[in-house]
């Protein structure tokens, strides 16, 4: 039995140890916002948070998550109103097919809880995922308007 918090709730589950995350918590959880894009950690549409800190959960074991917290896209907004990232990615049309924007959303919300400001620079450093439509430039707008709107709160 593993044992951790998934947005918030005490999780307790009887899987193999090393079950990748994310099957664990699309199959086991029902929990689909994260999405499996290549299973080899490189494009990042699996990400979402471990103890606040944006991992790729094709290859983290359930194991390394025992005792720990879990934050998918679905425990990212703050009761009923969307996070910051999300209405940012809403205002600046970031998506377009939409695939990959959980990743990136849960990638910009950690990027901005560590660094509330970040330079245009900063934010190409921090956000490696990878986006097959190509909507970087609004990917880097939403961001810089969560910062913003972020600060304002």
């Amino acid at each position: 039995m593993i044992s951790f918090l998934v947005n918030d709730k005490p999780v307790e589950l009887d899987v193999e140890a090393d079950t990748p995350l994310l099957w664990v918590l699309r199959d086991h959880l029902g929990l689909t916002g994260t999405k499996f894009g290549c299973g080899v950690a490189a494009c990042g549409a699996c990400t979402v948070h471990l103890d606040d800190q944006p991992l790729r959960s094709c290859v983290i074991p359930v194991s390394a998550c025992a005792g720990k917290k879990v934050a998918t896209i679905e425990g990212l907004r703050p009761g009923s109103s969307l996070h910051p990232v999300q209405q940012a990615w809403i205002d600046a049309q970031a998506p377009q097919c939409g695939y990959c924007q959980s990743g990136m959303i849960m990638a910009a919300a950690a990027l901005l809880k560590s660094n509330p400001k970040p330079s245009d620079a900063e934010i190409d450093a921090a956000i490696t995922n990878i986006c097959r439509c190509g909507t970087y430039p609004r990917v880097r707008r939403a961001i810089r308007a969560a910062a913003v709107a972020t600060s304002k709160t």
